[in-house]
């Protein structure tokens, strides 16, 4: 057996007993998670559900006369990832083929901030002055909108990949804090000539929301090309003034995922980009995989 893990567990009776009532026997309370554990009892039957650290298990136990047996199955948790760059490096073109590819649930902090902003709430007034300066949004406004994402359902169910954030050290000591650390931080490096053409040129369509760049990703019609704005931090004047910003904070939170970083040529194709990223998501799930398996056998 490569691993075990320990803890305290309520069993409910299913039987002659009350439904669902918890079985008290102090020998049985604790439990060490294995392929083979056993304790005395009637012939009963009880079901349980454990959470240990890493994985989720489900198990059953099938009770005879005098032992019963644990049959866990382990499922392996969900991918956590944080991907990490400048502005216009690429963050939302490559996690959408993330997305795609592995089903994580994609939560962009600069999405969060528009949306306060566009609802006109005292955060998001607060929010567009920093902005419109080229400043970070101070983390009181910040944290609390991704933390309170993260941990819905469908984040906590299928993984969740955070694009744009953290973007400063006391950001990411916040989210440490709060219990939040990936299993991989991706940073795409991305020449600053480049970064500075990337947003200049882009647009985008307020109906459906894409993003075109007026050189790389031109809109398909003259209907689409005429109601296409720019946002107001996209001009050269305030990308400069975030880059500048980016440069200052990127490196001291490097030093918090030092260990768990990969860092992506990001000057390539999409395509290459992408391929870099996915042969490091897909070994980091087979190990995964590998290591629950290890925890059921």
């Amino acid at each position: 057996m490569a691993a075990t893990s320990s803890c305290i567990v309520n069993l409910g009776v299913k039987g002659n007993g009350n439904p669902e009532q918890p079985f008290s026997s102090s020998k049985s309370s604790q439990l060490l998670l294995s392929s083979n554990v056993s304790f005395a009892d009637n012939n009963t039957k009880y079901c349980l559900s454990l959470h240990s650290h890493q994985t989720l298990l489900s198990a059953c136990l099938t009770k005879t006369k005098k032992s019963a047996f644990v049959v866990a199955s382990a499922k392996p948790e969900h991918l956590k990832i944080m991907i990490s760059g400048a502005p216009a490096s690429g963050k939302g073109t490559q996690c959408e083929l993330i997305t795609k590819k592995y089903g994580l649930v994609h939560i962009a902090a600069g999405d969060l901030l528009r949306a306060e902003i566009a609802s006109g709430s005292e955060n998001g007034k607060q929010a567009k002055e920093y902005m419109e300066k080229g400043q970070l949004v101070p983390n009181e406004i910040v944290v609390m909108m991704v933390k309170d994402r993260l941990l819905q359902p469908d984040s906590q169910e299928n993984g969740w990949l955070l694009d744009g954030y953290p973007r400063s050290l006391s950001q990411a000591t916040a989210l440490k804090e709060f219990g939040f650390r990936p299993d991989l931080f991706i940073v795409l490096e991305v020449n600053e000539e480049i970064l500075v053409e990337r947003v200049v040129g882009r647009r985008l369509d307020p109906v459906t929301g894409k993003i075109y760049h007026l050189k790389y990703s031109p809109p398909e019609t003259e209907e689409i090309a005429a109601r296409l704005t720019q946002r107001f931090d996209d001009t050269e004047e305030k990308v400069k003034l975030r880059l500048q910003t980016h440069r200052q904070n990127v490196e001291a939170v490097l030093s918090m995922y030092e260990d768990i970083t990969l860092k992506v040529n990001g000057n390539l194709r999409k395509e290459d980009v992408f391929a870099q990223i996915d042969d490091a998501l897909t070994k980091l799930f087979e190990d995964r995989k590998l290591n629950s398996g290890s925890l059921a056998a």
